[in-house]
Protein backbone atom coordinates (compact mmCIF):
# COMPACT_ATOMS: atom_id res chain seq x y z
CA UNK A 1 0.00 0.00 0.00
CA UNK A 2 2.26 2.92 0.73
CA UNK A 3 5.93 2.11 -0.38
CA UNK A 4 9.07 4.86 1.34
CA UNK A 5 12.55 4.08 -1.31
CA UNK A 6 15.89 5.44 -0.66
CA UNK A 7 14.26 8.69 1.21
CA UNK A 8 16.30 11.35 1.88
CA UNK A 9 15.80 15.08 2.88
CA UNK A 10 17.16 17.69 5.01
CA UNK A 11 16.34 20.71 6.79
CA UNK A 12 19.01 24.24 5.73
CA UNK A 13 22.15 22.07 5.66
CA UNK A 14 21.13 19.30 8.01
CA UNK A 15 20.41 16.13 6.73
CA UNK A 16 17.82 13.97 8.70
CA UNK A 17 17.12 11.21 6.91
CA UNK A 18 19.05 8.98 4.99
CA UNK A 19 18.03 6.45 2.63
CA UNK A 20 15.21 5.48 4.43
CA UNK A 21 12.91 2.24 2.84
CA UNK A 22 10.07 0.87 4.59
CA UNK A 23 7.15 -0.77 2.84
CA UNK A 24 3.30 -0.35 4.22
CA UNK A 25 1.08 -3.73 3.61
CA UNK A 26 -2.95 -2.58 3.84
CA UNK A 27 -4.94 -3.38 6.86
CA UNK A 28 -1.58 -3.39 8.96
CA UNK A 29 0.17 -1.92 12.10
CA UNK A 30 3.87 -0.35 11.39
CA UNK A 31 5.33 1.17 14.35
CA UNK A 32 8.55 3.38 13.87
CA UNK A 33 10.73 3.74 16.84
CA UNK A 34 13.65 5.94 17.84
CA UNK A 35 14.68 8.37 20.55
CA UNK A 36 14.52 12.16 19.60
CA UNK A 37 16.11 13.35 17.03
CA UNK A 38 16.01 9.60 15.00
CA UNK A 39 13.60 11.65 12.39
CA UNK A 40 10.94 9.80 12.97
CA UNK A 41 8.63 12.93 12.68
CA UNK A 42 10.52 14.17 9.83
CA UNK A 43 9.63 11.19 8.18
CA UNK A 44 5.62 10.94 8.29
CA UNK A 45 6.18 14.62 7.16
CA UNK A 46 7.51 13.78 3.84
CA UNK A 47 5.11 11.24 3.39
CA UNK A 48 2.38 13.43 4.12
CA UNK A 49 3.46 16.28 2.20
CA UNK A 50 3.62 18.44 5.14
CA UNK A 51 7.30 18.37 5.26
CA UNK A 52 7.90 22.07 3.08
CA UNK A 53 5.86 23.96 6.13
CA UNK A 54 7.53 22.89 8.44
CA UNK A 55 10.65 24.33 6.66
CA UNK A 56 12.26 20.58 5.46
CA UNK A 57 12.50 19.34 2.11
CA UNK A 58 12.74 15.97 0.10
CA UNK A 59 16.77 15.55 -1.35
CA UNK A 60 16.17 12.17 -3.36
CA UNK A 61 14.24 8.74 -3.07
CA UNK A 62 10.06 8.16 -3.47
CA UNK A 63 7.09 8.12 -1.81
CA UNK A 64 4.50 5.96 -3.39
CA UNK A 65 0.84 4.86 -2.54
CA UNK A 66 -0.72 1.99 -4.27
CA UNK A 67 2.42 2.13 -6.66
CA UNK A 68 1.12 6.34 -7.42
CA UNK A 69 4.09 8.87 -6.75
CA UNK A 70 3.20 11.57 -4.20
CA UNK A 71 6.74 12.83 -3.33
CA UNK A 72 5.69 16.53 -4.86
CA UNK A 73 2.27 16.56 -3.95
CA UNK A 74 0.71 18.71 -1.75
CA UNK A 75 -1.05 18.10 1.72
CA UNK A 76 -4.28 18.56 0.03
CA UNK A 77 -3.76 16.47 -3.15
CA UNK A 78 -2.51 13.57 -0.30
CA UNK A 79 -6.00 13.80 1.51
CA UNK A 80 -7.85 13.51 -0.61
CA UNK A 81 -6.20 9.74 -1.83
CA UNK A 82 -7.18 9.16 1.93
CA UNK A 83 -4.04 9.77 3.56
CA UNK A 84 -4.46 11.67 6.88
CA UNK A 85 -1.40 12.95 9.22
CA UNK A 86 -2.18 13.33 12.47
CA UNK A 87 0.98 15.38 14.07
CA UNK A 88 2.64 15.54 17.32
CA UNK A 89 1.08 17.72 19.89
CA UNK A 90 -2.33 17.23 19.32
CA UNK A 91 -2.65 20.67 17.72
CA UNK A 92 -6.70 20.99 18.09
CA UNK A 93 -8.06 24.33 17.70
CA UNK A 94 -9.06 25.08 21.66
CA UNK A 95 -11.34 27.97 20.72
CA UNK A 96 -13.53 25.21 18.48
CA UNK A 97 -16.08 22.98 20.39
CA UNK A 98 -15.48 19.08 19.90
CA UNK A 99 -17.84 19.14 17.24
CA UNK A 100 -16.89 22.00 15.51
CA UNK A 101 -13.29 20.66 15.70
CA UNK A 102 -14.59 16.78 14.45
CA UNK A 103 -16.45 18.83 11.67
CA UNK A 104 -13.28 20.22 10.50
CA UNK A 105 -11.57 16.90 9.82
CA UNK A 106 -13.84 16.27 7.06
CA UNK A 107 -11.50 17.90 4.30
CA UNK A 108 -13.83 17.14 1.58
CA UNK A 109 -17.39 18.48 2.84
CA UNK A 110 -19.43 15.20 1.72
CA UNK A 111 -23.09 15.69 2.07
CA UNK A 112 -24.71 16.42 5.86
CA UNK A 113 -25.59 12.79 6.14
CA UNK A 114 -22.34 11.27 5.71
CA UNK A 115 -20.58 13.80 8.34
CA UNK A 116 -23.47 12.82 10.65
CA UNK A 117 -23.43 9.63 10.51
CA UNK A 118 -18.90 9.70 11.00
CA UNK A 119 -19.45 12.04 14.04
CA UNK A 120 -21.55 9.35 15.42
CA UNK A 121 -19.61 7.03 14.84
CA UNK A 122 -16.55 8.92 16.17
CA UNK A 123 -18.86 9.69 19.75
CA UNK A 124 -18.97 6.22 19.69
CA UNK A 125 -15.22 5.39 19.58
CA UNK A 126 -14.84 8.23 21.70
CA UNK A 127 -16.91 8.34 24.32
CA UNK A 128 -15.95 11.11 26.35
CA UNK A 129 -15.86 13.14 23.26
CA UNK A 130 -19.81 12.76 23.23
CA UNK A 131 -19.93 14.41 26.53
CA UNK A 132 -18.19 17.25 25.87
CA UNK A 133 -19.42 17.29 22.27
CA UNK A 134 -20.51 21.12 23.28
CA UNK A 135 -17.06 22.14 25.24
CA UNK A 136 -14.51 24.03 23.76
CA UNK A 137 -11.32 21.93 23.29
CA UNK A 138 -9.35 24.23 25.17
CA UNK A 139 -10.71 23.16 28.41
CA UNK A 140 -10.29 19.22 27.81
CA UNK A 141 -7.79 17.48 29.35
CA UNK A 142 -4.36 16.18 27.35
CA UNK A 143 -5.67 12.89 26.94
CA UNK A 144 -8.98 14.30 26.13
CA UNK A 145 -7.19 16.39 23.59
CA UNK A 146 -5.57 13.78 21.80
CA UNK A 147 -8.63 11.52 21.50
CA UNK A 148 -10.24 14.63 19.81
CA UNK A 149 -7.16 14.65 17.47
CA UNK A 150 -7.00 11.17 16.26
CA UNK A 151 -11.26 11.08 15.64
CA UNK A 152 -10.62 14.66 13.74
CA UNK A 153 -8.31 12.23 11.64
CA UNK A 154 -10.89 9.72 11.13
CA UNK A 155 -13.81 11.45 10.57
CA UNK A 156 -12.00 12.08 6.73
CA UNK A 157 -12.65 8.12 6.91
CA UNK A 158 -8.97 7.37 6.04
CA UNK A 159 -7.84 4.40 4.31
CA UNK A 160 -3.65 4.82 5.37
CA UNK A 161 -3.55 7.05 8.92
CA UNK A 162 0.03 8.46 10.18
CA UNK A 163 -0.13 8.96 14.57
CA UNK A 164 2.96 10.90 15.70
CA UNK A 165 3.17 10.28 19.50
CA UNK A 166 -0.42 9.92 20.63
CA UNK A 167 1.02 8.95 23.82
CA UNK A 168 3.67 11.78 24.49
CA UNK A 169 3.37 13.36 27.74
CA UNK A 170 -0.22 11.22 29.10
CA UNK A 171 -0.31 8.89 32.43
CA UNK A 172 0.34 5.44 31.80
CA UNK A 173 -3.65 4.99 32.37
CA UNK A 174 -4.37 6.98 29.25
CA UNK A 175 -1.66 5.56 26.93
CA UNK A 176 -3.10 2.83 27.55
CA UNK A 177 -6.69 4.02 26.31
CA UNK A 178 -4.59 5.06 23.40
CA UNK A 179 -3.58 2.04 22.69
CA UNK A 180 -6.87 0.58 22.43
CA UNK A 181 -8.26 3.40 20.21
CA UNK A 182 -5.19 2.36 17.88
CA UNK A 183 -6.25 -1.53 18.09
CA UNK A 184 -9.64 -0.59 17.38
CA UNK A 185 -8.92 1.58 14.22
CA UNK A 186 -6.57 -1.31 13.04
CA UNK A 187 -9.09 -3.84 13.62
CA UNK A 188 -11.77 -1.79 11.76
CA UNK A 189 -9.79 -1.87 8.71
CA UNK A 190 -7.45 1.57 8.85
CA UNK A 191 -3.69 1.13 7.96
CA UNK A 192 -1.92 2.73 10.70
CA UNK A 193 1.93 3.84 10.94
CA UNK A 194 2.64 4.72 14.27
CA UNK A 195 5.46 6.94 15.42
CA UNK A 196 6.02 6.65 18.99
CA UNK A 197 8.91 6.96 21.60
CA UNK A 198 7.38 4.69 23.79
CA UNK A 199 8.03 1.36 22.36
CA UNK A 200 6.40 -0.94 24.34
CA UNK A 201 2.77 0.47 24.14
CA UNK A 202 3.64 0.53 19.74
CA UNK A 203 4.87 -2.84 19.64
CA UNK A 204 1.73 -4.03 21.74
CA UNK A 205 -0.55 -2.84 18.95
CA UNK A 206 1.78 -3.24 15.77
CA UNK A 207 2.64 -6.57 13.76
CA UNK A 208 5.92 -4.70 12.32
CA UNK A 209 7.84 -2.65 13.06
CA UNK A 210 10.79 -0.06 12.25
CA UNK A 211 13.92 1.22 14.62
CA UNK A 212 15.30 4.52 12.84
CA UNK A 213 18.34 5.66 14.39
CA UNK A 214 20.08 8.94 13.56
CA UNK A 215 18.00 9.26 10.36
CA UNK A 216 18.74 5.12 9.27
CA UNK A 217 16.81 2.45 8.99
CA UNK A 218 18.73 0.81 11.65
CA UNK A 219 16.29 -2.89 12.78
CA UNK A 220 13.04 -3.95 11.12
CA UNK A 221 11.43 -7.07 12.17
CA UNK A 222 8.22 -8.52 13.19
CA UNK A 223 6.57 -6.53 16.83
CA UNK A 224 7.37 -10.05 18.70
CA UNK A 225 10.91 -9.84 17.33
CA UNK A 226 11.86 -6.92 18.32
CA UNK A 227 10.29 -7.24 21.92
CA UNK A 228 13.00 -10.01 22.27
CA UNK A 229 15.89 -8.48 20.61
CA UNK A 230 18.40 -7.65 23.06
CA UNK A 231 19.06 -4.27 21.67
CA UNK A 232 15.95 -2.98 21.65
CA UNK A 233 14.64 -3.92 25.16
CA UNK A 234 18.57 -2.49 26.43
CA UNK A 235 17.85 0.93 24.03
CA UNK A 236 13.75 1.54 24.22
CA UNK A 237 12.13 -0.91 26.32
CA UNK A 238 13.92 -0.30 29.86
CA UNK A 239 15.05 -2.68 32.25
CA UNK A 240 12.48 -3.47 34.08
CA UNK A 241 10.84 -4.93 30.76
CA UNK A 242 13.60 -6.74 30.05
CA UNK A 243 13.39 -8.69 33.38
CA UNK A 244 9.79 -9.32 32.87
CA UNK A 245 10.46 -10.87 29.48
CA UNK A 246 7.58 -10.40 27.07
CA UNK A 247 4.95 -11.23 29.41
Amino acid sequence: MLSVSGLTTSYGDVRVLNDVTFDVRANEAVAVLGNNGAGKSTLLRAISGTLSMHGGRVDSGSVKLDGNEITNQSPAQIVKSRLVHVPEGRQVFTRLTVEENLRAGEFARRHDRLLRSRLEHAFEMFPILAERRTQRAGLLSGGQQQMLAIARGLISNPRLILLDEPSLGLAPILVDQVADVVRSISRAGTTVVLVEQNAAMALSVASRAYVLSLGEVSLTGSAEELKNSERVRALYLGGEYARRGTD
